[in-house]
C-alpha cells in the first residue's frame, strides 16, 4: 500500500498560495477544499482560484467539492486541470454520470462520505471511482478534532475495496496529524489529507515527511 500525503491549502495562507504550494513540493497532492456555504457552512475558493493554482503549482491538485449540485460543476474542475475531483454522495443526484464525466475529462474520480454516511450502500460504485474519501470530521472547517468513531468504517471500506479487487485509493480527511495518522493507516487508509498539521508546522515539508514515515510504519 503506497502512502500518499495531500496537504490541505485550507490551512495555508491564501495570500501566498503559490509559495505555500511550493513549500510542500515533496507532497503527492495539494488538497483543495471547495466550499459553497450551502452544502457546508463555510465559503472558500472556487474554479478561478483552482485554475490559477494549477498554473502556479507543480504538484497535482486534489479537488474536494463540498458543494451543492456537484453534478453541474465537477467536470469543470477536471477540465481546469485538477488531477483528482471528489464529489459527495450526499449532494450528487446523478453520481455515476458525474463520476464518468470527471474521468472523461482526464481526472481521477473520487466519492466522499460524511462521518454518518454508511459505506456499504455504495459498494457497487467502486468500479466507477478511483478514490473513496471518508471524512473523519464533519465537513466545513479545518482544525477540527479527529472522530475515532469513523475508524471502523475505514476498516470496512478497506475490506470492500479488497473484495472488489480494483485499484481504489482510500483517503481520510479531517484531524489527520501525527497523533492520528497511524490509526488511520492501520485501519487501511492510504491517502491522507492534512491541513493544520502541515501548514501549522514551522517546516511544512518536514511535516509532510514525518507524516509519511508514521503512516508507512503503521501500514507495515
Amino acid at each position: 500500500m503506497a502512502v500518499q500525503i495531500s496537504p490541505s491549502i485550507l490551512s495555508a495562507d491564501f495570500a501566498r498560495l503559490a509559495e505555500e504550494a511550493a513549500a510542500v513540493s515533496n507532497a503527492d497532492w495539494l488538497h483543495v477544499d471547495v466550499m459553497d456555504n450551502h452544502f457546508v457552512p463555510n465559503l472558500t475558493i472556487g474554479l478561478p482560484v483552482v485554475e490559477a493554482l494549477r498554473k502556479a503549482a507543480d504538484t497535482p491538485l486534489d479537488c474536494h467539492l463540498m458543494i451543492e449540485d456537484p453534478d453541474r460543476w465537477a467536470p469543470a474542475y477536471a477540465e481546469a486541470g485538477a488531477g483528482s475531483v471528489t464529489i459527495h454522495v450526499e449532494a450528487a443526484k446523478a453520481p455515476v454520470r458525474t463520476l464518468r464525466q470527471i474521468r472523461s475529462a482526464g481526472a481521477r474520480a473520487g466519492l466522499a462520505l460524511n462521518p454518518a454516511t454508511a459505506v456499504e450502500p455504495y459498494a457497487d460504485l467502486l468500479g466507477e471511482i478511483d478514490m473513496l474519501l471518508l471524512m473523519t470530521v464533519e465537513p466545513g472547517f479545518g482544525g477540527q478534532r479527529f472522530l475515532d468513531v469513523v475508524l471502523p468504517k475505514v476498516r470496512r471500506a478497506r475490506e470492500l475495496i479488497t473484495a472488489h479487487g480494483g485499484q481504489v485509493w482510500l483517503q481520510v480527511d479531517g484531524g489527520v496529524a501525527a497523533e492520528t495518522i497511524e490509526r488511520c493507516a492501520e485501519a487501511g487508509a492510504d491517502v491522507f489529507v492534512a491541513g493544520s498539521a502541515v501548514y501549522g508546522a514551522d517546516d511544512p515539508a518536514r511535516a509532510v515527511d514525518a507524516l509519511r514515515a508514521l503512516a508507512e510504519g503503521a501500514a507495515g
